[in-house]
């Protein structure tokens, strides 16, 4: 099972960007996905969270710029960035709880998302 993430890049504030991660590999079913980031030294926090039933979960410095959705037909997760700010700027990684024979914790390499002028 691999997670390919994709969408970064560098944008000025105000700014949007969409991040993708797709799931490939055998697998019987995906539950929870998110979007995790990490900002030069700092820890690895949670921006966003959606369930299988599309239930969804933000940090409170996100509320109301970005949208978590998923599209279970390709087994991705979407994240659209919008009014970014420079405290944005962080290496966003993707994350799946995926049930192979039992669930365990999938992790995305991570995409460079700076937003600067």
């Amino acid at each position: 099972v691999q997670l390919q993430a994709s969408g970064g890049g560098l944008v000025q504030p105000g700014g949007s960007l969409r991040l993708s991660c797709a799931v490939s590999g055998t697998f019987f079913v995906i539950n929870d996905m998110g979007w995790y980031r990490q900002a030069p030294g700092k820890q690895r926090e949670l921006v966003a969270t959606v369930t299988s039933g599309r239930n969804t979960n933000y940090a409170d410095s996100v509320k109301g710029r970005f949208t978590i959705s998923r599209d279970n037909a390709k087994n991705t997760v979407y994240l659209q960035m919008n009014s970014l700010k420079p405290e944005d700027t962080a290496v966003y990684y993707c994350h799946a709880d995926i049930v192979v024979t039992v669930g365990m914790d999938y992790w995305g390499k991570g995409t460079q998302v700076t937003v600067s002028s």
